[in-house]
């Protein structure tokens, strides 16, 4: 599948659902995507293009959907992969922060020795709204003494203006709706 088409690929391959998960919010539902082999590696395909095998030393999968697409780029890259989970949800001792979402907010955490310092760490999500869960994995990242090299998303809702609470050469999108 060629690069130039994978925001086609992945709009013709994400359903929206309306009012979920509160009133108001059109939820971007990737499992369609996921189901087909071939457009499913296309996407983790076009995920690490921007980066070589040993460039990355951890990917982060923020959680949930995050870990279905960041696992993968992880295991392409040769690099680690670490969840970034909801407060309460790791065995271990934790950092954590918390931000605001589109709906409301939250907390995330990760493991006290996710990282070490220096590592090179490329975020994967599923969708980039308002920029808040991915500022606050920056901010997990920067605690740890780690360094972000990369922010990349399936699908960057625009309208929301996340991009403009991250740095803006680190973000990937790609679909922008």
């Amino acid at each position: 599948m060629p690069p130039a088409d994978i925001g086609e690929l992945v709009a013709a391959h994400i359903r929206d659902i309306p009012d979920y998960p509160s009133p108001g919010i059109v939820f971007k539902d990737i499992t369609p995507l996921l189901a087909e082999p071939a457009v499913f590696a296309a996407v983790v395909d076009a995920l690490v293009r921007d980066y070589q095998h040993g460039t990355v030393d951890k990917v982060v999968g923020i959680e949930a959907r995050g870990f279905i697409v960041a696992a993968p780029v992880a295991y392409h890259l040769g690099a680690g992969f670490v969840p970034m989970r909801k407060k309460g949800k790791l065995p271990y001792r934790t950092l954590e922060t918390s931000y605001a979402l589109e709906y409301g907010t939250a907390t995330i955490e990760v493991h006290v020795d996710a990282f070490r310092p220096g590592d090179r760490v490329l975020v994967v999500d599923d969708v980039l709204a308002t920029g808040g869960t991915a500022a606050a994995a920056l901010e997990l990242i920067d605690q740890a003494s780690a360094k972000a090299v990369g922010l990349s998303f399936l699908i960057e809702l625009s309208a929301l203006g996340g991009r403009s609470r991250l740095p803006a050469s680190m973000v990937r999108s790609l679909l922008r709706v």
